[in-house]
């Protein structure tokens, strides 16, 4: 009986031993294919790294790029991170039986996730960011086959709908980052499950409703991110349970009531913040017992009560961010003995009293800003007693004395402002003699004395105000600086002549000289500044003629002469040049006829008055009378002129009525044809007569049937399409669902095509429609979209695409008076065709906007925060998004580009990072470096500011405050030109 029990164990094993002969095999070759599968559906591999994933008895599947077995030759790690990958995901590559590491992050791949294997329960690493995925998150990954997955990355996707309940199942993550999608619903209490949890990121999505009280099971939880979110009610005094905890961030969602004493539990903790949410109350002393606290930002909310005397146990902090509150009383004295203390901000709150007077003296600081408070006193001489400060903002407070000697050594200031305050003495000679300082801001102050009495030494020197002062005496011949490029010495008491070296100021673009004692002729050195933009001389003594040559100043833009006592006639080319936009040469002396160039056309009356001039065209329009003309002319000559005038009136206004009907036509051109075909009657409509001799039906099915889609939207997909009797190339445009669509959608579209003619859009061409199939013919335009030739465009590029943008949008709110036909402006929007020229791709009312083409989807960053919040859309929703396109002209980042968190303020929001960066970091810091490579920041640098300025003004929470498409154009045409160019 043993004898035939040891057969029988031995026949088992020999069967088990055959068995697993033939199985690993079997698996191998299901590897083999699967990964030749997930091959086969990369589009594009630039690189050409997947080369070697080829049949060929030399290279195992071992050795193919970015592939790694286990001891059984099985693959367990697939790592593909950053190969600049493009192509639809497939399903492959998640069937790998044996995996345990799967990371495809920072590609280009696009499409929905789908898991159906039933082995992926070795997977522990899965991490798919930073791709250009979408649809729901895969139900089949929350589930009991992914129990043991530590670690799930699907950030900065186009995953939509809410996070299943489900996520509960898994218990054994640590890491889990849902960031940056387009999620919406509660955040699932289930979530509270996963208590094995470390980090947690679900920020910069559509979240809603309470942040889940049970979160205080989840003990190991290190790090919390649901910031940029719509998140609502209080914070969860739970919270304070997390006693692992080390970085809490909730920043910019609609969270209420006050700050939880519970948070001073959390000991670990290293960075708090709460920034940009509706809390009100004091700050819990609980929070300055935090003592491993590094970073603390409790920024733009609406807190009160004092800063604690506490904050001196926080000895390891570094950066505090209390501006945008409500804060009363002093500055805590505490605060000057934090040693690691870099970056101080309490702007914009109602503080009191003096500067501490040893503030800087044992701490670290480089950026300090105590602006538009109540603060009084002298300011402290110790603010650079460290050696590395950079920026002291303290502009908009009731400071008096003079400006101390401390400042006046600090040779690491880079941004010094100011202005506002009663400051008063003189101007310190060493002040004018720091090498780093870019802007130097002191308007609105009391200062007094000479400035010309030192030699100035700023070679860095870009904005110099001291405007709104008691200065006198002559002005500088140098202020010891090659870059500067705004210049504002106005409403002081200087005198004499303008005698400063021009010719040395190559960037110069703003000048301010205006109501001051200086006399004289118009300085002819001027002339030299071909970069000028704005000149304002206005309320002066000047006197004499207007030399010709500024008629060919290049780019200026305004010019102030007003209350001088300037004589003779105004040049008669004076604003020829299209960028002089605003003139005033209102009270002086002088005579003679008006010029006939476009600057003067529709000039206000105020701004020539207190002259003697006349109007040449007499319409009275400007508050002129009209030139005399010569009645001498014989009567012979007078009958023949008026025969000639009458023959050229008829002949120009017949061929202008004949223009005019042509263009009319053109215009409002509309054909309508039915056909017949298989699939029934044929509804045709063209807005183009080429497209109406050619283009048939059977143009348009095959187009759409062959498939080479080129972009698409929520209920629509576009694809290229050539006609068969002549090659014109054209696009179509399917509606997936007309059902979707409203019944007016049909009637808007022919007001679409006939209306919307604009150089820089897109045309619609023709519109088809049968059943319930429906198909919109737009212009072939050879080109790429924006996003892919941004990082190889000059400044001046950047800026006329943006100047062409703003021309559509203009022409879309205030010509065709359509509000939501813009939609989200991004720069997957922005065709740019083969000379340059940009053109916005619509759609009519009714269908939405642009979610992808076939490289990259549009992020909902550009949706404004009061279309995402479900309020009242307006024209200035769609400005918000020609402002983030602006950012991103700018800065070269992309909205959902991680490195936009970059910092200190560990921001992911484009917007709030611009509007940091633009107010406390350096230029180099957020302009796109291939242009500070290519020279455009030494050549441009204000323009580059001036336009940031704008795009934070088109960008701003507030929809009431962003200005309208009529203003943005102007601001762009006239950018270099504005008031704020010392802001």
């Amino acid at each position: 009986m043993a004898k035939e029990t040891s057969k029988s164990l031995t026949f088992m094993c020999f069967f088990m031993f055959m068995f697993m002969l033939n199985f690993y095999p079997s698996h191998g070759e299901q590897e083999f294919e699967l990964l030749l599968s997930f091959k086969a559906s990369i589009k594009f591999d630039p690189l050409n790294l997947l080369s070697n994933w080829v049949n060929t008895s030399s290279i195992t599947i071992c050795k193919w790029h970015g592939i790694t077995c286990d001891n059984w030759s099985h693959v367990n790690t697939v790592s593909l991170s950053g190969k600049n990958f493009s192509g639809e995901v497939s399903s492959s590559i998640f069937q790998l039986p044996h995996v345990t590491n799967l990371d495809l992050s920072n590609n280009q791949l696009v499409g929905e996730v789908v898991f159906n294997s039933p082995f992926l329960s070795s997977l522990l690493y899965l991490n798919l960011s930073n791709n250009n995925l979408t649809g729901s998150l895969p139900q089949s990954l929350f589930s009991s086959s992914f129990i043991n997955l530590e670690t799930l990355d699907l950030s900065n996707n186009m995953f939509s709908g809410k996070i299943p309940d489900q996520i509960g199942f898994l218990s054994s993550l640590t890491y889990i980052d849902l960031g940056g999608n387009v999620l919406v619903g509660k955040i699932p209490n289930s979530i509270t499950n996963m208590t094995s949890l470390e980090y947690l990121t679900l920020a910069s999505n559509q979240l809603v409703g309470e942040i889940p009280t049970e979160i205080s099971l989840m003990k190991r939880l290190k790090w919390i991110y649901l910031g940029y979110n719509n998140l609502s009610g209080e914070i969860p005094k739970s919270i304070g349970n997390l006693l692992s905890l080390k970085h809490l961030n909730l920043v910019y969602n609609n969270l209420t009531g006050q700050i939880p004493e519970s948070l001073g539990n959390l000991t670990n903790l290293q960075y708090l913040f709460l920034y940009l949410n509706k809390l009100t109350g004091p700050i819990p002393k609980s929070i300055f017992q935090l003592k491993n606290l590094i970073s603390l930002d409790l920024s733009d909310n609406s807190l009160s009560g004092e800063i604690s005397n506490l904050v001196v146990n926080l000895q390891k902090l570094e950066i505090l961010h209390l501006f945008s509150n409500n804060f009363t009383g002093k500055i805590p004295n505490t605060i000057t003995s934090l040693p690691h203390l870099q970056v101080l901000q309490l702007w914009s709150n109602k503080l009191t009293g003096e500067i501490p007077q040893t503030l800087g003296m044992h701490n670290n600081l480089t950026i300090l800003d105590l602006s538009s408070n109540n603060l009084t006193g002298k300011i402290p001489n110790t603010l650079c007693a460290s050696k590395n400060l950079q920026k002291l903002i303290l502009f908009s407070n009731s400071f008096k004395g003079e400006i101390p000697k401390g400042l006046t050594s600090c040779k690491t200031l880079q941004r010094v402002r100011l202005q506002n305050n009663k400051l008063s003495g003189k101007l310190p000679l060493e002040i004018t003699q720091l090498p780093q300082i870019y802007l130097l801001d002191i308007s609105g102050n009391k200062l007094s004395g000479r400035i010309n009495d030192r030699k100035w030494n700023m070679p860095s020197l870009q904005m110099l105000n001291l405007a709104n002062n008691n200065f006198y005496g002559e002005l500088p011949n140098s202020f010891g600086s090659k870059k500067l490029e705004g210049l504002d010495l106005s409403q002081n008491q200087f005198s004499g002549y303008i005698q400063i070296g021009f010719k040395n100021l190559p960037e110069l673009v703003q000048l301010k000289l205006n109501n001051n004692k200086l006399f004289g002729k118009f300085p002819e050195q001027l002339f030299q500044c071909n970069k000028l933009v704005s000149l304002e001389l206005s309320h002066n003594q000047l006197l004499g003629e207007i030399p010709t040559k500024l008629a060919d100043m290049p780019v200026l833009g305004l010019l102030d002469l007003s209350e001088n006592q300037f004589s003779g006639e105004i040049p008669k080319n004076l604003g020829n040049v299209e960028s002089l936009v605003e003139v005033n040469v209102s009270y002086n002396h002088f005579h003679g006829k008006l010029p006939s160039t476009e600057a003067f056309f529709a000039i206000n009356a105020s701004s020539v008055a207190g002259n003697n001039l006349c109007d040449g065209d007499g319409d009275g329009s400007n508050g002129l009378p009209p030139c005399k003309r010569n009645n001498q002319m014989n009567s012979t000559t007078l009958f023949f002129s008026v025969c000639v005038v009458l023959t050229g009136l008829v002949v120009f206004v017949g061929a202008g009525f004949l223009v005019v009907f042509v263009q009319r036509r053109r215009k409002n051109f509309e054909v309508r044809r039915v056909v017949e075909n298989e699939d029934g009657s044929w509804e045709m409509i063209f807005f183009d007569s080429t497209a109406s001799k050619f283009i048939t039906v059977e143009d348009v099915l095959s187009s759409v049937k062959e498939g080479k889609a080129i972009s698409k939207g929520r209920n629509w997909v576009s694809y290229e399409g050539k006609c068969v009797a002549n090659e014109m190339r054209f696009v179509v445009k399917e509606i997936i669902d007309t059902n979707s669509v409203s019944v007016s959608f049909w009637d808007d579209t022919v007001t679409f095509g006939k209306k919307v003619r604009h150089e820089n859009i897109v045309k619609l061409i023709g519109m088809f429609r049968c059943g319930k199939r429906g198909y919109l013919v737009y212009e072939f335009e050879e080109g790429k979209n924006l996003r892919e030739i941004l990082h190889n465009l000059s400044w001046q590029k950047r800026w006329k695409i943006a100047v062409a943008v703003a021309k559509a949008i203009k022409f879309l709110h205030h010509e065709c008076l359509w509000i939501g036909l813009v939609g989200e402006v991004s720069p997957e929007m922005v065709l740019v065709d083969e000379k340059g020229v940009p053109h916005l791709e619509l759609n009519p009312p009714g269908i939405g906007t642009l979610i992808m083409d076939m490289k990259c989807f549009v992020s909902s960053s550009y949706v404004a925060p009061e279309k995402r919040n479900g309020k009242d859309v307006t024209e200035k929703s769609e400005i918000y998004g020609f402002g983030v396109m602006l950012i991103e002209l700018l800065t070269g980042r992309s909205t959902i580009d991680i490195e936009a968190g970059n910092g200190i303020h560990h921001k992911n929001n484009i917007v709030e990072w611009a509007r940091y960066c633009y107010s406390d970091c350096h230029l180099d810091t957020w302009i796109d470096p291939v242009m500070i490579k290519g020279g455009d920041v030494s050549s441009y640098q204000n323009n580059i500011i001036e336009t940031m300025n704008l795009a934070l003004q088109c960008t701003a929470a507030d929809p009431t405050t962003r200005p309208c498409a009529r203003d943005v154009l102007k601001a762009l045409a006239t950018v270099h030109c504005s008031t704020n160019t010392f802001c």
